[in-house]
């Protein structure tokens, strides 16, 4: 993604035809409640795809080993260039926290984003906790000392960014700056949402327990 010399006709341009578009990101209601959300048994269920088991032959002990936290790096549909976001919580527990980049705002926000910054929502935006939009998923457990820091940085991280842009502030730099905390290998962040959640996944070779460095 490069920035535009001439921005005094083209961006007119690009604004009627993004106009057209429907945000990737743009955020329900719900998502100005509260980042803390309940995700039904379907929507958590998708987090382990990649590995299915029979229930009954699964063991209780098989959880324990992966640590009973667990951040979850995830990619969705949309009707652009998708987007990128994290899950995270406690694996005994159905509630899930949602931290993403998204412009605030309808539309327009969106269209402008592309030109300029504008102000930004960092909880969860329509389509976060579908499963019929999942593209991508990298979930990563972590011990309850470590989760407590990582869960720390993402609070952090959220308050921190007050604004979003398509080019330079957008959803897989803030995933990757979660990424990164925690010790992953993290890939070229201007990419698709769908394509970043899988180059992470690949290029640390799938791990399933990340174990932060002494402070």
């Amino acid at each position: 993604m490069t920035n535009k010399p001439d921005r005094s006709g083209s961006c007119i341009l690009a604004g009627f035809a993004l106009a057209a578009m429907v945000a990737c990101t743009t955020p329900s209601a719900s998502a100005h409640e509260a980042n803390k959300r309940v995700a039904d048994a379907n929507a958590l269920a998708t987090t382990d795809t990649a590995r299915p088991a029979p229930q009954a032959t699964r063991r209780p002990v098989g959880r324990a080993e992966k640590g009973p936290y667990y951040v979850d790096f995830r990619a969705r549909t949309a009707a652009s260039w998708g987007h990128a976001f994290v899950w995270y919580g406690k694996t005994s527990e159905r509630a899930v926290e949602v931290a993403g980049l998204t412009p605030a705002g309808d539309t327009l926000a969106y269209v402008l984003g592309h030109l300029t910054w504008v102000p930004s929502e960092t909880g969860a935006s329509y389509g976060d906790l579908d499963p019929e939009y999942l593209t991508a998923n990298y979930r990563v457990y972590l011990n309850e000392a470590d989760a407590k820091r990582v869960f720390a940085y993402i609070k952090k991280l959220q308050a921190s960014s007050p604004v979003w842009n398509a080019e330079t502030t957008n959803c897989t730099g803030f995933i990757g700056d979660i990424a990164e905390y925690m010790g992953l290998k993290v890939p070229y962040r201007w990419q698709r949402p769908e394509n970043f959640v899988n180059s992470l996944k690949e290029i640390n070779g799938g791990r399933q327990m990340v174990r932060l460095s002494a402070e």
